[in-house]
């Protein structure tokens, strides 16, 4: 059965009812131009007929006419001016949000980069200021924006996307809703002109607007939803049967994109299953920070910092074998699967480090620890 918009609406009004920390609902998509924030603005005019003090925070239609006929009649905090790379842009007013206290704000493009001097780097980290405030926020973002899809948004598209949200900030929606059209509709939609500006729609279709890019980037914002889903399911139904929680430990080098790697596959597999999960560092006696590299000592950090961002806690351990410390920490957490990277060792290493291997695989076995190598 079609929810109507109405409908839609009212449900998100129940949920704002519930709370005094502000509602959160997110509208994603697989791209640009299937109707985000024209749904947003739908939504938003619903409410103000049901009495709900509705306003925009920022909303960019990108001269888009559907889009900007909905712009009629919602009220609009003014934007503050700012000079960035020599441009005079207009940024969102957090202050002014704050200070007028709607019962919902309008905020879109949610990995947007600050102008310098503002106080949160990102718009995302004003989001929460405004929930905090108990002021409710429906928002959108694009499923390349998530930071743990960086990778296989790239391995898909052949673009790294540099502005991007931290997977927790999905989790701290009430609401997740994909805005899904087919890869033709899409297309068509970009042919017609009712995305980008005639010279732009070439270029996009060397990229993101490919059929093959499209129906993966739809497959990945289809996924991300059923995620959402499964995890408001475990967290609010009851279950007459208890199960054993997932806890996942990613174990890290110095070899940054390895690392990278491992941790971001880690964070996907930690939110499919709503687990908790770990990086471990072991600094080795070669690996002592007299030893290494300073670019690798800075690359480390970079993904602690990443880990951190991602819902991991970071574990720093020093011993002489790495096996030792997973086997330890994996009791000591409870762990249920461990992620380790490629080895990229030669014959004779891992000729010598077998025994050492063996132990691991043997104690995580006998603890019944699933062990994933990962690519």
């Amino acid at each position: 059965m079609e929810i109507t918009q109405d409908e839609n609406a009212e449900h998100f009004l129940d949920l704002i009812k519930k709370s005094k920390r502000g509602k959160f609902k997110i509208y994603i998509g697989m791209s640009a131009g299937v109707g985000k924030t024209y749904r947003m603005l739908q939504e938003a005019h619903a409410l103000l007929l049901n009495g709900i003090d509705v306003q925009i925070g920022f909303i960019e239609a990108h001269g888009r006419k559907e889009t900007v006929a909905l712009l009629e009649g919602i009220p609009a905090i003014s934007r503050y001016s700012a000079f960035y790379k020599g441009k005079l842009i207009d940024e969102m007013d957090l202050q002014g949000i704050l200070n007028a206290h709607p019962d919902v704000v309008l905020v879109d493009e949610l990995a947007h980069t600050n102008a310098p001097g503002s106080k949160n780097e990102k718009r995302w980290q004003d989001v929460v200021d405004i929930l905090g405030a108990g002021i409710n926020v429906i928002s959108a973002v694009n499923i390349q924006h998530i930071e743990s899809l960086n990778d296989v948004v790239k391995t898909i598209t052949g673009i790294e996307v540099s502005e991007r949200i931290p997977d927790k900030v999905l989790k701290m929606a009430d609401e997740v809703v994909n805005i899904d059209l087919t890869a033709d509709e899409l297309i068509e939609r970009l042919k017609a002109g009712k995305i980008y500006t005639p010279e732009k729609i070439e270029i996009a279709l060397k990229n993101f607007f490919k059929s093959d890019s499209i129906l993966q980037l739809r497959e990945l914002a289809l996924k991300e939803v059923a995620g959402q889903i499964e995890r408001k399911v475990e967290t609010e139904i009851p279950r007459s049967v208890s199960f054993k929680h997932e806890k996942i430990l990613a174990c890290i080098s110095s070899n940054e994109v390895t690392s990278k790697i491992v941790i971001r596959k880690c964070a996907r597999l930690a939110s499919y299953y709503n687990a908790q999960w770990y990086v471990l560092y072991v600094e080795t006696p070669n690996e002592d920070p007299n030893k290494i590299p300073l670019d690798k000592q800075r690359h480390l950090i970079n993904n602690f910092k990443l880990a951190t961002e991602l819902g991991a806690e970071v574990i720093r351990l020093k011993d002489i074998k790495v096996a030792t410390a997973i086997i330890q920490v994996a009791e000591e957490k409870n762990i249920t699967t461990v992620c380790i990277g490629k080895p990229t060792l030669s014959l004779i290493e891992i000729i010598m480090a077998t025994n050492v291997f063996n132990q691991l695989l043997k104690k995580l076995s006998n603890n019944s620890i699933d062990l994933i190598i990962m690519s």
